[in-house]
């Protein structure tokens, strides 16, 4: 073949392998803006990753502290201005490529988590609680997670005084997969978000300084069940794809109630199938109800809350619930108005059980802080009630009610970790007989939190609870409110028996002591006392806030 020939023919490869310039992949066009707290937060979690790496571990502590405070601290500061320029109402959209909403009910969510977790982080910075070992301060976590427990490895690490200070990067990244949760505006950003604040929690519930077995035994179990509830979502989500033929909430929605106009003879078979429909989004729903701690996908909740280190159990119980209730709520009302009549059935057996299971349950508990799970599950179900309504009452009174008990959550087990003895946290009921006569101070904190799990009036539980209970009750679902106020006057007699223990109760002479803590852990329970007393003495602002923040964008 001749040069020219030659040259003739490879110009034609070239040209034809150029694609035109309609079939070129454009560059996805990001609005980082409105990402700002989610980058935030994760940013700060990969510089937290490096200062593990780079920082002397004498320094490492204060730098994860202060990094991870003001990274919580700046993502908030997002929110309000996000809120403030009018995304939550007027400006609200779609971003990243259809990948996430943001509107109302997802700015109030990552709000409540963030300001959550801000005061749940001052726990876990927590370093007076326990004695000094060999003259260093020591916190709630093992001084070397990698080192078997009670191992010649572990003594050494405790006798250098080291601190596992990878917690706090831990906790930005599940805040981070926490902030996307409720704002997925699709099914696999849905799923990814589940796994990065997943992820994390697993671990951060296997690093307790004290009852170190117990601890990696929660841990296993979350691990094994929470993978199982991924699995079963992953499994609803592609049923969902396969009936829809998209990921996409408002795509779905649209095939669901049969407004598409591009029907494929492909969707035109798969349409017709409501199985997938029903299966997949079954799925789905049970992959949610897990991390909500629904019953029948409850049965991580005692084990975990009791054997994960206290600060890890707060941060978890108030978060986790707000970042999935998001997600319940927005593929409820997003996705399927259209299949109301089929969830709701379903969903008010699984609020039924729920609210009496925990409440029952509860009762029959020894120990602390099963008994704040328990407590949990049965809250579980009172939010529930609140969905069901299917109302933008609903919605508003769901945001409150999570707003509300998210910081009683934290304060209640930032409480529990004052409490001790010889061997760590004193979580058995009797040990907190005369706690009242001893430390009074203390004992009538937890007291007003216990008053507002129970929903006595002027706290914040009792706003939440009637807040939910009247949206039911408008929703037609009033059957439901009446099980629920007999599901909190069964829960009530529990709450009230730890007040009378710890009031009207001879102290006993071996009983435990209360720690002095440092200004953080302070700091947490006064927020939390504030914020249940604000909330119950004058909810209005927050309702009407939770009121206007009620509107999905679709």
């Amino acid at each position: 073949m001749s040069a020219s020939a030659a040259v003739a023919v490879h110009s034609l490869w070239t040209t034809a392998a150029e694609p035109a310039a309609a079939d070129r992949i454009g560059a996805p066009a990001i609005e980082y803006a409105q990402l700002a707290p989610t980058l935030i937060v994760v940013g700060a979690a990969v510089v937290g990753v490096l200062l593990e790496a780079l920082v002397p571990r004498r320094a490492r502590y204060h730098a994860q502290v202060f990094l991870t405070v003001v990274a919580l601290a700046a993502a908030f500061a997002a929110v309000v201005a996000l809120a403030a320029g009018g995304h939550a109402t007027t400006k609200a959209g779609i971003v990243a490529m259809g990948a996430i909403a943001v509107d109302g009910p997802a700015l109030f969510l990552q709000g409540t988590i963030l300001l959550t977790s801000l005061v749940a982080v001052f726990t876990f910075a927590e370093r007076r609680l326990d004695p000094a070992h060999h003259g260093h301060r020591v916190d709630s976590f093992a001084a070397e997670a990698a080192a078997v427990p009670g191992s010649e490895q572990e003594k050494a690490a405790v006798k250098a005084g080291f601190t596992t200070t990878e917690v706090f990067p831990l906790v930005l990244f599940a805040v981070g997969g926490m902030l996307v949760f409720p704002a997925a505006n699709d099914l696999l950003t849905l799923f990814i978000a589940l796994e990065v604040f997943s992820l994390p929690l697993y671990l951060l519930c296997a690093v307790a300084r004290r009852k170190r077995l117990m601890s990696q035994e929660a841990a296993v179990k979350y691990f094994l069940l929470g993978a199982f509830s991924s699995a079963f979502l992953l499994f609803g989500v592609a049923l969902m794809y396969g009936y829809a033929g998209s990921v996409s909430y408002a795509r779905i929605a649209d095939v669901v109630d049969g407004s598409v106009s591009d029907i494929t003879p492909a969707l035109a078979q798969t349409m017709g199938n409501d199985v997938l429909l029903l299966i997949g989004f079954a799925m789905v729903l049970m992959g949610l109800l897990f991390k909500v701690g629904a019953v029948p996908f409850h049965m991580w909740t005692p084990d975990v809350y009791q054997g994960a280190p206290t600060p890890v159990t707060g941060f978890m119980a108030a978060a986790t619930k707000v970042a999935a209730f998001g997600a319940m709520l927005r593929l409820l009302y997003v996705v399927l108005p259209g299949l109301r009549w089929d969830w709701r059935p379903v969903m008010w057996g699984v609020a039924i059980v729920t609210m009496l299971a925990g409440a029952i349950v509860a009762i029959t508990q020894t120990d602390i802080k099963r008994l704040l799970a328990y407590s949990s599950i049965a809250h579980a179900g009172f939010i529930l009630a609140g969905v069901i309504a299917a109302t933008p009452d609903g919605v508003s009174s769901v945001l409150f009610y999570l707003g509300a008990y998210s910081f009683v959550t934290v304060g209640a087990f930032a409480v529990v970790t004052l409490v001790r003895d010889a061997g760590g946290e004193a979580t058995h009921l009797s040990k907190w007989a005369g706690l009242g006569r001893r430390s009074p101070l203390v004992a009538a904190v937890f007291a007003v939190f216990l008053l507002a799990f129970a929903g006595i009036p002027l706290t914040s539980g009792f706003s939440g609870k009637f807040a939910v209970f009247k949206a039911a009750a408008e929703g037609g679902a009033g059957a439901l409110v009446v099980i629920g106020v007999i599901s909190s006057a069964i829960a009530a007699f529990f709450y009230i028996r730890v007040i009378v223990l710890m009031f009207f109760s001879e102290p006993k002479p071996e009983g435990p002591t209360v720690a002095v803590p440092s200004p953080l852990t302070m700091t947490t329970i006064a927020v939390g006392v504030a914020v249940t007393l604000a909330l119950g003495v004058a909810p209005q602002y927050f309702l009407d806030l939770a009121g206007q923040a009620g509107v999905f964008v679709r």
